[in-house]
């Protein structure tokens, strides 16, 4: 079945993906839960706020969507092989919709509030990470998994897009804990979606390990040497963790430079979608005009010139310009596609868990680090400035990560017409 879906997917584009039962529950379980996180992540922050009138307990109500996630990444990664997915993600779901349920409740107090946030937030880099193994098990390594990869990437790009305005929208009929109650029924609804609409499937890593040894610190440090230890899988990680650290640049630096070219509210509103409307479209494109050999031939170019846009930086320019640059930088980011099936032909099937969880945590990880490096930079350097650093030095990094994954690639073994060493 996987394989016969891998020759369809390479033929009809993301259409026969959906023809696999299994994954179609995935999906729809995906969608719930990230619309579910993000409708609560705006009426938490409101809530909060309303409660306390302090604008630093609504932003750290928010940054612990993200603070946490680093933290579970590292310390649940092993789960995601040394359990079944199917229980994993059941479970996963389950805690996060009984966290939101407590925050409806009225006399839940702002401090609790924050540590059911945080650990919704623990747990996301191990459901992540399993969906993300389980679907080469749902659809097989080849390319029938790129494609699913990407349509749960463009899932969560759009849900940034509609979500916060569907969330602002629910706020105006609905209170604050009500709305939540709504991420709670999503939670639920996606588990049951996962629990009874997905085979159960054994661990992929039971096999040899022992019960002291399965989880915990010491299997943590060992799926991260594996993962970091071989030469071409460590390449090909940091091409997924260390460009988002410069892509994030200027979004991140969107306030600042709207005001400082005198744009108004509705032209950033505009701006903020740019990217992530280019990145859509570039993975709808790739998956659906391209086959795999050529979604492999152009990772290296794409990458290569994907942050060249936001050189016009450097002029100062006006919204249509912005507007333009990134979108363009959105559209290289189809080299993704490549991407996921170079990492995952890298990856063994008993680390591909693991390997999925950090790659989620480190990419959330290295996108905050971007996120501070270029408002810490813009205190001292003028905002247009800083983003065309990021642009020179990105494309810098990105070629020296492409070096290295050609020389670690010509060392490991002979390639396949797809591009990646042949196994």
């Amino acid at each position: 079945m996987a394989t016969t879906t891998a020759h369809r997917a390479a033929r009809g584009g993301y259409r026969p993906v959906f023809r696999v039962r299994e994954f179609r529950y995935v999906f729809v379980a995906h969608l719930l839960s990230v619309l579910g996180i993000v409708v609560a992540e705006i009426s938490l922050t409101v809530l909060v706020f309303r409660a306390t009138g302090s604008p630093l307990m609504s932003a750290l109500a928010f940054a612990l969507g993200f603070l946490p996630y680093g933290l579970g990444g590292i310390l649940l990664a092993p789960l995601a092989d040394h359990r079944p997915a199917r229980s994993v993600l059941t479970a996963c779901d389950l805690l996060c919709a009984g966290c939101a349920a407590a925050m409806v409740l009225p006399g839940t107090p702002v401090g609790a509030l924050l540590v059911l946030r945080a650990a919704m937030a623990f747990v996301a880099p191990l459901f992540q990470g399993t969906r993300n193994a389980s679907l080469g098990d749902i659809l097989g390594p080849g390319d029938a998994f790129v494609l699913g990869r990407s349509l749960m990437r463009m899932v969560a790009q759009s849900a940034q897009l509609v979500g916060f305005g569907l969330g602002g929208l629910l706020l105006t009929v609905l209170a604050p804990r009500t709305a939540i109650a709504l991420t709670a029924a999503g939670f639920l609804c996606s588990a049951l979606l996962l629990r009874y609409g997905t085979r159960a499937r054994p661990a992929r890593a039971a096999a040899g390990t022992s019960a002291g040894t399965s989880v915990g610190a010491a299997a943590t440090l060992a799926g991260i040497r594996a993962v970091l230890g071989e030469r071409r899988l460590r390449a090909l990680t940091l091409l997924f963790w260390l460009p988002p650290v410069f892509v994030i640049a200027p979004e991140a630096l969107l306030a600042p430079y709207a005001d400082a070219i005198g744009a108004g509210t509705a032209a950033l509103g505009v701006m903020m979608c740019a990217l992530p409307v280019g990145t859509i479209a570039g993975e709808l494109w790739a998956g659906s005009a391209l086959g795999p050999a050529a979604r492999s031939r152009m990772v290296a170019p794409l990458a290569a010139v994907g942050l060249l846009p936001l050189l016009v930086y450097a002029v100062r320019p006006g919204v249509p310009v912005v507007l333009a640059a990134l979108l363009a930088v959105g559209l290289a980011q189809a080299h993704t596609l490549g991407l996921d099936q170079w990492y995952v032909d890298a990856v063994p099937e008993e680390l591909r868990g693991r390997a999925m969880t950090l790659l989620g945590t480190g990419l959330m990880a290295f996108q905050g680090v971007g996120m501070a490096l270029a408002g810490l930079a813009a205190e001292f350097v003028p905002v247009h400035l800083v983003v065309v650093g990021a642009a020179v030095l990105g494309t810098a990094v990105v070629l020296l990560l492409l070096a290295e994954l050609r020389s670690a690639t010509r060392g490991s073994g002979p390639r396949s017409e797809t591009g990646h060493t042949a196994k």
